[in-house]
């Protein structure tokens, strides 16, 4: 067992190497005497991963439209600057669907043969994002979620380290990936949030965030009366979270119940950052004058 874990480091830090080098003629070789020698470190299924996803990875280069309607690559020569460039070139980047495809193959046999590897799924989930597979994105932060309770939160990272805090980890990572890959608040995108935030509070009904999100989208939805209700809750477990009260003062504002949107965002001048006071005493100027 020892054996293994210093053959998988050593492995590794080859990887890291080749591709630090980018010696792509060698790498597949490589990969190749590693699962020869051990086909089921946890390493091994991230680099080829990584690696796929690193071959899949195309730019495509188009000229932008030049102010005289020339032909910008044809006036670009080798004193061009890296600044003057990009005033002309624009890159569009997409994925070879072989590489990914098989990249994905990759990390998800890692993930099933290495559950408590969270580093795997988030690699998954970050690429995910990465490509706007939302559909899959939004399911593999669920299955995340759903295995948090099976395992306990007993994570291990990268090298099989274990991790400090690991449920506080687990949930902050995939409030960041959400917040990173937002790009819609259609009536589909909505629900799937949805679903991650009742996953979320299914085994975590004291995640404040989760509370938060699952209002945020009943207020989008203009659902105010269930938009109050994890606000409220989340006001019990934080009574000075300022973000939870301006967005309570917010639903009541929205629903007409100025008396309560005024206390809430008199509550928010009390305990909030400089920039929420800002806007709870724009608010209650307002109230107050109608």
């Amino acid at each position: 067992m020892l054996f293994n874990q210093v053959s998988g480091q050593s492995f590794k830090l080859q990887f890291e190497n080749l591709i630090f080098k980018k010696d792509t003629g060698r790498i597949q070789q490589f990969l190749e005497k590693w699962e020869k020698t051990d086909s089921n470190d946890p390493e091994l299924f991230i680099a080829n991963f990584n690696h796929c996803m690193l071959k899949s990875k195309m730019q495509v280069v188009t000229p932008k439209q030049d102010p005289n309607n020339k032909n910008v690559l044809q006036n670009l020569n080798k004193n061009t600057t890296e600044e003057e460039l990009s005033d002309f070139i624009l890159g569009t980047i997409y994925y070879e669907p072989v590489s990914l495809s098989i990249g994905f193959g990759w990390i998800s046999k890692g993930i099933e043969k290495h559950p408590d590897r969270l580093d795997m799924r988030f690699e998954k989930i970050r690429m995910l994002g990465e490509i706007e597979d939302y559909e899959n994105f939004i399911a593999e932060i669920i299955k995340t979620i759903d295995y948090s309770n099976v395992n306990k939160n007993k994570w291990i990272w990268t090298d099989g380290k274990a991790l400090d805090n690991p449920r506080e980890f687990m949930l902050d990572s995939i409030e960041d990936y959400q917040v990173k890959y937002d790009n819609s608040d259609s009536n589909e995108e909505l629900e799937y949030k949805k679903r991650i935030a009742e996953t979320a509070l299914r085994y975590y009904p004291d995640h404040i965030e989760s509370l938060s999100n699952l209002s945020k989208i009943f207020m989008l939805q203009e659902r105010y009366d269930k938009a109050l209700e994890p606000l409220l809750k989340a006001e019990k477990l934080n009574p000075e979270g300022y973000f939870v009260l301006c967005n309570i003062a917010q639903v009541y504002r929205l629903t007409g119940d100025n008396k309560n949107a005024i206390k809430y965002y008199e509550l928010v001048l009390i305990h909030g950052e400089e920039q929420y006071k800002i806007y709870a005493q724009e608010q209650l100027d307002h109230l107050i004058r109608k």
